[in-house]
């Protein structure tokens, strides 16, 4: 039997198209965002048939436009939500000690103390995280530590001492939240998933007033606009902020999502002096200020939101929002001219039985299975860090349709892409760069990004030196990298590689834009764009950078 390959390239997607239009499968899934990734994962992992279907790019809406945060949410304790909580901090361990330890590093966090009360609150709250994780899984990350106003000021000199008097220090997960999920899909596919990006579903077919039994699709890229069914004994809707369309497609309305904007900042290491991020009371919330890869990432607005679901857009008030919370706090302020980049994202969360919570913050990320109607599962709510539990509880419902018996789930074992080899490959990093004629700073760079397929991604560089170097004004990532993200990632646009499997629409305040012609002639040659797509293609890149970046003036 022929091993199953995690590569996902311009030609598994002709052919994968081929399978779903031909294929009737055990599970049809609908959205590629983390959750759907996830189920696909644990569904294929069972043994059971399972297509993926993604109307965009994997995870190009909220899973790529998250806090970039594996945690296990702090803040829920104070709603006395404890399950969350422990279910989170059981899954950020295990993702960082065994599913991705090179996508989720622990990273510090302080709480900045600012009266006398606050610390044995506080130190009482982030004392049983710590107790929670332990209990949870024998060993967490590092234990939090009780900081003076001098030891403040060693971890983070940029924040202001006459505001803050001493701090609590503890440790949760950071990450990069669009390649996690696109190592999730990756995987599913090297456990038998059919991935299909770029394919739309567009309609529900229920045989009579029956059972669902298949989902009308629409593949926006082979050939312009066509459309086909994809047969399934059951559909899970995995469709995030999307997901009570999807059921109400299927002739059913038991359920409605409130979505919530999150929106996030990003600015150089240099505009905030400190070793450690910063997690604080803020007017409604909390706020965070995280290191982010070279980085300072500044969020998040917690705000109901009615426009364009595809489109969230960061708003004037959003920035002003998190400029005036974070400054309360720090020594230099921080200013839109400090602002690299900026993004939005919708939370899909489960609106309340009376739909009439005051603020969306109150609202629950506990996550729910809806089976309604027959042959329907709909996974809905949760938060990012769950995502495995979630894919686990819709898969044991889908398999309890199917009327069969399936193994129980092994993902908890199961290392995602880039995983297996990291203990060895990280200590090989002089030895790789030798070897490629590549930079050391670059190969450290990529670990966090690979895993153990840097070698992968850099073999090309020795039938083409020049792919060893970045496109000059893409600077940050190799040449090697953008076309991996093509042959082996699923990009299927410019914006795939500028916005998700990099962040250069971020990280650089002219979002990479004048490199952006280059780049795309580099992808034209797996992808074969005329140099009038390629255009088409710029232009759509710089389009979407400029209406993130239109509150900054």
């Amino acid at each position: 039997m022929t091993a199953l390959s995690p590569q996902l390239s311009p030609q598994q997607r002709r052919d994968a198209l081929g399978t779903a239009r031909g294929g009737a499968f055990d599970l049809v899934v609908v959205g590629g965002g983390v959750t759907g990734a996830g189920v696909a994962l644990d569904a294929a992992a069972r043994g059971l048939s399972v297509v993926l279907l993604e109307a965009g790019d994997i995870a190009a809406g909220t899973s790529s436009r998250s806090g970039k945060t594996m945690h296990g949410g702090l803040r829920y304790l104070e709603q006395l939500n404890f399950r969350l909580v422990a279910e989170a901090l059981r899954e950020r361990d295990l993702a960082s000690r065994t599913l991705a330890p090179h996508l989720v590093t622990p990273e510090p966090f302080l709480y900045p103390l600012t009266h006398k009360y606050e610390r044995p609150y506080v130190g009482a709250g982030v004392a049983l995280y710590d107790l929670m994780a332990l209990a949870r899984t024998g060993h967490g990350m590092p234990h939090h530590r009780h900081l003076s106003r001098t030891g403040v000021r060693r971890e983070a000199p940029g924040l202001d001492p006459a505001v803050v008097s001493g701090g609590i220090q503890y440790y949760d997960g950071r990450m990069d939240d669009a390649r996690h999920t696109l190592a999730v899909a990756r995987t599913a596919a090297a456990q038998g998933a059919v991935v299909v990006t770029r394919a739309r579903v567009v309609g529900v077919r229920r045989e009579g007033a029956q059972s669902v039994v298949s989902v009308s699709v629409s593949d926006s890229v082979e050939g312009g606009d066509d459309r086909f069914d994809v047969r399934g004994s059951v559909v899970v809707n995995a469709a995030g902020v999307w997901a009570a369309d999807v059921q109400a497609m299927a002739g059913a309305a038991t359920f409605t999502v409130r979505p919530a904007k999150g929106v996030h900042l990003l600015f150089d290491e240099s505009a905030f002096d400190s070793r450690t991020g910063v997690l604080a009371r803020a007017e409604d919330s909390v706020i965070i200020i995280r290191r982010w890869f070279g980085h300072w990432l500044l969020g998040t607005t917690d705000t109901a939101f009615a426009g364009d679901r595809s489109a969230p857009v960061v708003e004037a008030q959003d920035v002003d929002y998190l400029l005036r919370n974070i400054n309360k706090y720090l020594a230099r302020p921080l200013g839109r001219a400090d602002v690299l980049g900026t993004f939005a994202g919708l939370r899909p969360l489960l609106a309340p039985a009376a739909g009439n919570a005051s603020a969306t913050s109150a609202i629950s990320r506990d996550h729910a299975v809806i089976t309604e109607p027959a042959g329907m599962v709909t996974i809905v709510g949760g938060k990012y860090t769950t995502y495995r539990r979630m894919a686990r509880d819709a898969v044991d419902a889908a398999a309890r349709m199917l009327g069969r018996t399936v193994p129980p789930s092994p993902t908890e074992t199961l290392p995602l892409v880039g995983a297996a080899g990291w203990a060895g490959i990280r200590h090989r990093t002089r030895l790789i760069a030798e070897e490629h004629g590549v930079a050391e700073a670059d190969v450290r760079r990529m670990l966090h990004r690979y895993g153990d397929e840097v070698p992968a991604v850099l073999s090309v560089v020795h039938a083409d030196p020049a792919l060893a170097k970045p496109v000059p004004g893409a600077e940050g990532y190799l040449g090697a990298e953008l076309l991996y993200a093509v042959t082996h990632e699923g990009a299927t646009t410019l914006a795939d590689v500028m916005v998700r499997r990099t962040r250069l629409s971020i990280e650089r305040p002219d979002g990479a834009v004048d490199a952006a012609p280059a780049v795309a002639a580099l992808l034209a040659q797996e992808l074969g764009w005329t140099k009038d797509h390629q255009a088409t293609e710029v232009a759509a890149y710089t389009k979407e950078w400029a209406r993130d970046r239109a509150a900054l003036g």
